[in-house]
């Protein structure tokens, strides 16, 4: 399993906790200082079935800065690439799935599907 992760986040932390409490060492990605190209983020995407809206962290005020309340799906991609603190965190990525650890409890759904 990938995690990927935001150190400086509470959900990001609470995520890894649950994982690593039920006996999952995460593969830690810190996508803040290695962002995911725009093919990852849209494999990620495709893992997670949701349009990349779903992935956006739109309170964010980079957010509106860039004006990405009515962007495109590729350009809400080329957005979280650019600037990888648009993306929801924490990501948890295993064989089976993704799921966004909003709540963390989510990346725990991995674990059910049988995705280390």
């Amino acid at each position: 399993m990938i995690l990927w992760h935001n150190p400086r986040c509470a959900k990001s932390r609470q995520a890894l906790v649950l994982l690593r409490d039920n006996g999952v060492e995460p593969t830690l990605r810190l996508y803040l200082k290695d962002p995911p190209t725009e093919a990852e983020i849209e494999e990620v995407r495709d893992a997670l079935a949701v349009p990349p809206m779903a992935m956006m962290r739109r309170g964010e005020a980079l957010f509106n800065d860039l004006g990405l309340a009515d962007a495109d799906d590729a350009a809400l991609v080329a957005a979280m690439a650019a600037n990888p603190i648009l993306m929801e965190r924490p990501i948890a990525i295993s064989a089976t799935g993704a799921r966004i650890g909003r709540p963390p409890e989510q990346v725990l759904v991995l674990l059910g599907d049988g995705g280390e």
